[in-house]
């Protein structure tokens, strides 16, 4: 199945509200905050073993997730946050979906990476409350621009998941569904 991706960035975009500015902001910053970032990732994975629903998806595999997390975290203050980051993205929500990470997993630690990174923006620049509102929310802008994007992959993904179940329990062809489906289009 092909994507527009132009599209989709423009939307998790315009949702997000990651404007130029903010992305030129996220650049600007990253220099003094990319250093930092394999201490969050690594306090990121200490809390998440520690519940129990989400260590069992860490198994065996905890110092390659950090390195791909690590990786990841630098983008955020690297960009650029085009088509190609949003393809990235949603790459990642597919895999999420192989895994059988529970959906709320992704929003759960979407959260937890914005607590830390909010401690982190306040002990660097919280002399300058101003500045340092600017940056959080370009980091919120990101994130949630991110997280837009892994849950729409998500939702697609278990789409065709569920689809293909129902396939095979019917016994219907895939032909027969597409063109039942595009026979009650806008009906």
């Amino acid at each position: 199945m092909s994507h527009d991706f132009d599209k989709l960035t423009h939307y998790a975009k315009s949702f997000s509200e990651l404007t130029p500015e903010r992305e030129a902001l996220l650049i600007k910053v990253g220099e003094q905050i990319k250093p930092k970032l394999a201490g969050i990732t690594e306090d990121f994975y200490q809390h998440l073993l520690t519940i129990p629903q989400a260590s069992t998806f860490l198994g065996g595999r905890i110092e390659s997730l950090k390195k791909t997390h690590t990786l990841w975290m630098e983008g955020l203050f690297s960009g650029p946050f085009d088509k190609t980051y949003t393809e990235h993205m949603y790459k990642v929500g597919d895999v999420h979906v192989k895994v059988n990470l529970p959906v709320e997993f992704m929003a759960g630690a979407m959260t937890l990476i914005n607590q830390r990174l909010i401690g982190l923006i306040v002990e660097t620049y919280g002399h300058d409350k101003e500045y340092c509102a600017q940056v959080l929310v370009a980091i919120n802008a990101v994130t949630g621009m991110s997280l837009l994007v892994m849950q729409q992959s998500y939702q697609a993904a278990s789409l065709a998941e569920e689809l293909e179940k129902f396939l095979k329990i019917s016994g219907m062809s895939r032909v027969l569904f597409t063109n039942l489906a595009n026979a009650y289009k806008d009906k």
